[in-house]
């Protein structure tokens, strides 16, 4: 299976290809080539704004699946259906769990939760473009996938509400020696 990972070298994406390579995918990262690779990757250098560009890099290849890791406004959707249509089997967009609604109205939060932030831009663009996809799917059939990540992670970042950036291993201090750890509210 050809896979393309628009970046691959983030929190999550980086993640995701290591698993993708251990799995056995023939795995292809286009990114600005700024953050090393993952090894048992392909790497295609672009800049994924620049169209031209993008399209020079990826040539005429096709993929069986695209993930998004790094569109964030609605017109980095439009760009991508331009670049891919007719081009990829399936499209996953990576968007956030940030888009449910808040405040959170009924638990648990489901896929049938609307999506409303009005308390963060990021979620209220990431809601944009959802809207985005869903009307290539409806329009042209663009095949599209939302994914919602919720809390993430790697080795170095554990992003906790009273965690300090400056020193974040005092959270992991507290962990190691059993001591509590405070989490806020009831977990939204």
């Amino acid at each position: 299976m050809r896979v393309l990972f628009i970046g691959g070298t983030g929190v999550i994406s980086t993640a995701c290809a290591e698993r993708a390579v251990a799995d056995g995918l023939e795995l292809s990262l286009l990114n600005r080539g700024r953050r090393g690779t993952v090894a048992g990757t392909g790497q295609l250098t672009a800049d994924i704004s620049d169209a031209a560009s993008a399209r020079q890099v990826l040539g005429d290849s096709d993929w069986d699946v695209v993930v998004d890791f790094i569109a964030f406004r609605p017109d980095d959707l439009r760009q991508r259906f331009d670049l891919l249509r007719g081009r990829v089997g399936q499209f996953i967009f990576i968007s956030s769990a940030s888009a449910y609604q808040k405040p959170v109205c009924d638990f648990p939060v489901t896929e049938s939760t609307p999506l409303a932030n009005p308390f963060w831009a990021y979620s209220r663009d990431k809601i944009a473009c959802e809207h985005v996809l869903m009307g290539a799917l409806g329009d042209s059939g663009f095949p599209a996938t939302i994914v919602r990540p919720s809390f993430t992670y790697d080795h170095s970042v554990i992003p906790l509400s009273f965690n300090s950036w400056a020193y974040p291993w005092t959270v992991v201090d507290r962990m190691r020696k059993g001591l509590p750890v405070v989490v806020p509210g009831d977990g939204t």
